[in-house]
């Protein structure tokens, strides 16, 4: 692919990298794409869920490393660097944030929005990350960094709450 702003489904459609990076579709979203691609992330999460804690997070930990190839190829292809609809590190983002949540629709949609605000607010570290840290590593870790407070306050919640 030459160097583009926003793909066709159809060239994702034609490029495998580019259709994961893009959150199998959901990153084409003109509005919001990284929300719709923490979206697409909740099918998949609602799959893992049942899986051993060792499991799960093999799975996340193999997901982030592809990510770091995803996304550094896909932004390569499109000539922009972190372009908005590469989502896969918000899919992992969303993943890591849910790293032994309890069971459920209600902590589903907590750990969405908990995460979606720490990876659009981007407190510190994750703003430096977010720009010092280029390449798909760079893409991949402010969503990871993201996560860890997300996830830090899901488990605080479920630890209180019961």
């Amino acid at each position: 692919m030459a160097t583009m702003e926003n793909p066709t489904f159809g060239q994702l459609l034609r490029d495998p990298t580019m259709m994961l990076a893009f959150g199998f579709g959901s990153g084409l979203s003109p509005k919001a794409p990284g929300t719709f691609g923490t979206l697409a992330a909740i099918p998949l999460w609602w799959l893992m869920q049942g899986l051993s804690p060792a499991w799960y997070m093999a799975i996340v930990i193999a997901a982030a490393l592809v990510g770091c190839y995803l996304c550094g190829a896909a932004a390569e292809k499109l000539g922009v660097h972190d372009h908005g609809g590469i989502v896969w590190d918000e899919m992992v983002g969303y993943w890591l944030t849910m790293f032994m949540a309890p069971a459920g629709w209600g902590w589903a949609l907590y750990g969405f929005v908990l995460f979606r605000i720490f990876d659009i607010a981007k407190p510190q570290p994750i703003r430096w990350a977010d720009r010092r840290v280029h390449s798909g590593v760079g893409i991949m870790l402010d969503d990871i960094l993201a996560a860890g407070y997300a996830a830090l306050i899901l488990q605080l919640t479920a630890h209180f709450i019961g």
